[in-house]
């Protein structure tokens, strides 16, 4: 039986994948802290869900990216105008569904969900489409940085 050491392929393709999330996750919160992000910690959350994904990043990122667009858009308009309660909230995670079902983009289902829940249930000082759009910045540079180093940097490893 041969000896497996601290150095076999299996440790070095997941030190190397730590390697890769640590990067990327570092490298999108400072560009979100630079840009002045309000919720800076979104970016490198989003660049963590994709690159430890077993879905492959392009189509999670795009995912997320047009998700959270939709949730955005979605969760801004309804907080304008209409006072958030348990009725207005449950129409809108319907409308997120019942939208994502007639635009073809099903997967992007729970990302616009997320994010209208988190526009609609948390309480802000500032305006919704603010907040919407802040959410949407910080995710998409996330994914963005996610793209970026999974195409610079792939790993020919498969997640289980």
């Amino acid at each position: 039986m041969a000896k497996r050491g601290i150095l076999s392929a299996v440790n070095r393709d997941s030190l190397l994948d730590s390697l890769r999330t640590t990067l990327a996750a570092v490298v999108a919160m400072l560009l979100a802290r630079i840009l002045k992000l309000p919720e800076y910690y979104w970016a490198p959350i989003s660049t963590i869900v994709i690159i430890q994904s077993t879905i492959p990043p392009r189509t999670l990122a795009w995912q997320r990216f047009i998700g959270t667009a939709l949730g955005a858009v979605l969760g801004s308009a309804l907080a304008t105008f209409f006072p958030a309660n348990a009725i207005v909230y449950g129409v809108g995670i319907l409308l997120c569904g019942a939208l994502s079902f007639l635009l073809r983009i099903g997967g992007a289902y729970r990302f616009a969900a997320i994010t209208l829940s988190i526009i609609l249930l948390i309480p802000r000082g500032r305006a919704p489409w603010i907040v919407g759009w802040h959410r949407f910045l910080e995710v998409s540079l996330g994914a963005g940085v996610a793209l970026a180093v999974t195409t610079v940097w792939p790993l020919n490893q498969k997640k289980t």
